[in-house]
């Protein structure tokens, strides 16, 4: 069976396709030029006529006329080497039959903006060390600024309509108190009472050699009620609670929800921090109270066993060598500690990337930055109370 001849429009079509050229003729006395250029101008197809450009340019002479009347296909890439091409050769002018070939060169930038080179760091001792200083300083005035817009918006009040007054539904708070709270409840009691069992069995052990293993109600009681409580407790909120609030905003901002939120018309301090801040200052103050309780049950326990004290005696001591004042100054740093927690797991989420890598880097940091607020105001408090006689 013989084949059928090819289609004379399907064989043209693709010598079109393939013949990529340029022409160069001689006109005038002045010895201008004419590049006669034609063909399919794509990136598939330029590479074959790549050499004969660079002869053409190389040649020199007068800057002439560019025709692109014979072209038939071109795309950015074709248009960028002719534009090259002319800009090689001096000014030429365009001409063509296809205004859009035209206006496709006109479009193009005359050169391609130089690569801005890369500064390199300088190899001073002096620039070294500080660098890092300086980069942390400014991310830490950066978390500052944003720290106090997230504080702000929520004092300003829980508007959960951007720009109107709207109330917050108490079931967001209540449920955030249930779960920073209520099931915090178990390891905060466990953990106080072990550590006020440690100071107990530790400070008898001590005293002992003096004869004062009644002094340990007095050690336990205001060390318990003034700073392990409430810093304990809050150390301890930062890394189960702060965790879990940068965790949630920070996958929130990675599936772009929080966008979502803005979108809506809600704002994401409103719906998401603000119900969180609420209740992590009510839990915290009510978990401190659990664990100086717990703590003082776990010293009982030990100085009833290890030192023979009893109960009655114990608490007989720790009214004595308490007072009102002793329990004030821990339950005052606990509001203020919950909203560093929340406030600073607030920041940190909302700093998250798209990358899983984003968000465990800043769950940890979270925790971290946390626990070291955390601690640094409570060493404030304390030169505050000593300042106060307090």
């Amino acid at each position: 069976m013989q084949p059928s001849p090819e289609d004379p429009t399907d064989v043209t079509r693709s010598q079109e396709k393939t013949d990529t050229d340029v022409q160069l003729d001689e006109a005038g006395k002045d010895g201008s030029r004419i590049y006669r250029f034609s063909g399919d101008w794509r990136c598939v197809s330029i590479h074959t006529v790549m050499p004969r450009l660079d002869e053409l340019a190389s040649a020199g002479g007068p800057a002439g006329n560019v025709d692109l009347s014979a072209v038939t296909a071109m795309d950015t890439a074709g248009a960028w080497v002719i534009r090259r091409f002319m800009n090689r050769i001096g000014d030429a002018t365009l001409t063509s039959d296809k205004p859009r070939y035209i206006e496709l060169l006109s479009a193009l930038p005359e050169e391609l903006p130089e690569p801005a080179e890369e500064s390199k760091p300088s190899d001073s001792l002096f620039v070294r060390f500080f660098t890092p200083i300086g980069a942390a300083v400014m991310s830490a005035w950066g978390d500052t600024i944003a720290a106090m817009f997230i504080l702000g918006s929520a004092v300003r009040g829980a508007q959960l309509k951007l720009g109107r007054h709207s109330g917050l539904s108490p079931a967001a708070i209540v449920n955030q108190i249930d779960r920073m709270g209520v099931q915090a409840v178990p390891i905060i009691t466990l953990m106080s009472f072990l550590i006020g069992a440690i100071i107990a069995q530790q400070g008898a052990f001590q005293l002992r050699y003096f004869g004062a293993e009644l002094f340990v109600v007095d050690l336990v009681g205001i060390l318990q009620l003034r700073e392990i409580g409430v810093l304990l407790t809050a150390i301890m909120i930062a890394g189960r609670s702060g965790s879990a609030i940068t965790a949630e905003i920070g996958s929130m901002k990675m599936r772009e929800e929080i966008d979502a939120l803005k979108v809506m018309g809600l704002s994401p301090i409103g719906v998401l921090v603000f119900p969180r801040l609420v209740a992590l200052t009510v839990a915290l103050p009510l978990l401190t109270i659990i664990a100086n309780f717990s703590a003082l049950t776990g010293a009982a326990v030990v100085t009833w066993s290890y030192s023979g004290i009893t109960f009655a005696t114990f608490l007989a001591r720790l009214q004595e060598a308490v007072d009102f004042s002793s329990v004030l100054a821990g339950m005052i740093k606990a509001p203020f500690m919950a909203l560093i927690i929340g406030v600073v797991a607030a920041v940190e989420g909302l700093k998250v990337g798209g990358s899983a890598e984003s968000l465990g880097k800043h769950v940890t940091q979270s925790v971290v930055t946390s626990i070291f607020v955390v601690i640094l105001v409570d060493g404030l408090f304390a030169i505050f109370y000593a300042s106060i006689n307090f």
